[in-house]
């Protein structure tokens, strides 16, 4: 299994160093001004997340930090203050890996801020391990604990006229799929903790933010509210640190050669957040900072309309 793994990871890597070496990232060129605003970005606190935040905070925005490591936000923080002159960058303790965390937030938020305009769900992980309420991390953080999240916040992106949700996910979804059988009796989309089924597991939760975008914006349609789910690019982050030590060495030259940096990373994030034009497209997924097909699974409304329902009993919204 270990040599399929790494057969697996040396074409994958492959490919996307062949197609991000003749297709640079596009950038995003909104000149979209957002004082007055509040956006809210979970895993603030390095890589994308850090990046998009920073991009928010030099058009103005005020920018919540929603991070489970106290110090690492509370600096990164700092550091955008200090970059951008805008003071209005805050830290909010928020571990995606815990309902409880995710319901004191929003409690926290819904009680100190009056609005919220952008609610950009970026944290991911990808390795073992299982959430305080027993889920696998990949199911639980990447998609559980966000899909929580914006729901206990929607009523607030409402309430505000012109909103947006934007969901991280990733060109890996189309190796993706749902086994709700397993999910019912693991608590996951994968059967065990292997590497390959770590891989998996991840594959499977960037599925679970398609069909979450996409049947979000069925449930939002008329609304004010609209929903974007992006593919960032193949990017150097702290991503794969829960990884074994030898795929973190396998992965490492090949990154610093050829991935993006965060700051790359964020662009298509930022388009989705700010680029005027695109509400009739609430739902859609993209890339580049253009419109992309997903694949045949991130397509299937009734997929996405089952993954909505079994989450919200796994949350305890229904």
């Amino acid at each position: 299994m270990s040599l399929w793994l790494l057969f697996l990871a040396a074409s994958f890597s492959f490919s996307v160093i062949v197609y991000y070496v003749v297709f640079r990232a596009a950038r995003c060129s909104s000149s979209v001004r957002l004082e007055g605003k509040t956006a809210i970005v979970t895993g603030s606190n390095t890589g994308i997340g850090k990046a998009t935040a920073l991009g928010l905070a030099k058009r103005g925005a005020r920018v919540i930090l929603a991070c489970r490591n106290k110090d690492k936000a509370e600096a990164a923080a700092f550091d955008i203050r200090r970059e951008t002159g805008n003071n209005q960058v805050v830290f909010m303790q928020l571990d995606l890996a815990s309902f409880k965390s995710v319901r004191r937030f929003a409690e926290t938020f819904l009680k100190t801020e009056p609005r919220l305009d952008i609610l950009i769900n970026n944290a991911g992980v990808l390795g073992p391990g299982r959430t305080e309420d027993g889920f696998g991390m990949a199911f639980g953080v990447n998609h559980l604990g966000h899909f929580l999240l914006t729901n206990l916040l929607l009523e607030r992106l409402q309430q505000c006229g012109s909103s947006r949700v934007v969901t991280v996910s990733g060109l890996l979804h189309r190796f993706g799929s749902i086994d709700f059988p397993l999910l019912a009796s693991k608590k996951d989309l994968v059967s065990d903790q292997s590497t390959w089924h770590n891989f998996q597991a991840y594959c499977n939760s960037k599925l679970c933010n398609v069909l979450f975008t996409r049947e979000l914006a069925n449930r939002l349609e008329g609304s004010s509210v609209t929903c974007y789910s992006l593919h960032p690019g193949v990017i150097s982050t702290e991503l794969c640190r829960s990884m074994s030590l030898w795929l973190q060495l396998l992965l490492m030259p090949v990154a610093k050669l050829f991935f993006l940096d965060p700051e790359a990373g964020s662009h298509t994030t930022l388009y989705c957040a700010l680029q005027e034009g695109i509400e009739p497209l609430s739902g859609r997924y993209f890339s580049n900072c253009a419109l992309q097909q997903v694949g045949a699974k991130g397509r299937d409304d009734a997929l996405a309309r089952k993954l909505w329902e079994v989450s919200e009993r796994l949350t305890s919204l229904s």
